[in-house]
């Protein structure tokens, strides 16, 4: 059974301002993509797999250092 399709539900609270600001970043991407419909789920996912991406790089860099 392949987990990569598989979903979880987070229910967070979070700042007004920045609901805001996801409702601005989901506009520039429903704006700058040609998929159709953006959800905000897929453009989440999308900012953590990115900074995830950036943070090994870092972590490897850091470690390249000592």
């Amino acid at each position: 059974m392949s987990t990569e399709n598989e979903k979880v539900q987070l229910n967070v609270r979070i700042h007004k301002e920045t609901a805001q600001l996801l409702d601005e970043v989901v506009e520039y991407y429903q704006e700058n993509t040609k998929y159709g419909k953006v959800y905000k789920g897929e453009v989440l996912t999308d900012i953590i797999e990115k900074s995830h991406k950036i943070m090994e790089k870092q972590k490897l860099m850091t470690r390249r250092n000592y």
